[in-house]
């Protein structure tokens, strides 16, 4: 070799030939064999816009809501047990004056501190004549029924009462319940 010149190193491998880095090895992960810098191409857009998406998407959930709730399933269930018939007005009001005078005849139990079974006859009692009572009143022309809206209030108001007061065992608010309810209930029905 000559003096002044100088010696140079030719890699085995020529850089231009070499596209990716080498695989890259850690212990937590799976090898990799592309560079950290490569991206993925780009997916080619899809022809469907999202608003042709959407479309479908809400036509396909009307054609499944319609395949499992038509109607003729439906028609082959019974459900009455879970809403009550609708009574004509001469039933409510005839309605009204039983289940009122079986709240009247509370007051043996009451004054015989029966609680737990004068709670369950003024629950279920007082359940059906809040429903016949509304049938009545909406059957009264509209002057009337403002009247027989504040009565229906208080009335069930005290009902709610009287219920928490047997529950407490508290006797003066029982009997000052009761009373009111009486009230009440005299009220309405003069007015019926």
């Amino acid at each position: 070799m000559l003096k002044g010149s100088r010696m140079t190193l030719r890699p085995l491998v020529s850089v231009q030939n070499v596209t990716q880095n080498p695989p890259i090895f850690t212990c937590c992960r799976k090898p990799t064999f592309q560079s950290k810098g490569h991206m993925p191409l780009k997916v080619p857009r899809s022809n469907i816009s999202r608003r042709i998406g959407a479309i479908a998407a809400v036509a396909t959930m009307v054609l499944v809501k319609e395949a499992m709730f038509s109607q003729d399933i439906a028609n082959g269930l019974e459900f009455r047990f879970a809403t009550p018939d609708r009574r004509s007005v001469e039933e409510a009001e005839s309605g009204v004056r039983d289940y009122a005078q079986s709240l009247l005849q509370l007051k043996d139990l009451l004054g015989s501190q029966s609680w737990k079974e004068a709670q369950k006859v003024l629950r279920r009692r007082s359940s059906n004549l809040k429903l016949d009572l509304y049938t009545v009143i909406e059957s009264k022309p509209g002057k009337d029924r403002t009247q027989l809206r504040t009565l229906y209030s208080n009335l069930f108001n005290n009902v709610t009462k009287l219920d928490y007061a047997v529950r407490e065992k508290d006797i003066s608010l029982v009997w000052q319940c009761y009373e009111n309810i009486v009230a009440a209930y005299d009220h309405i029905l003069s007015r019926i």
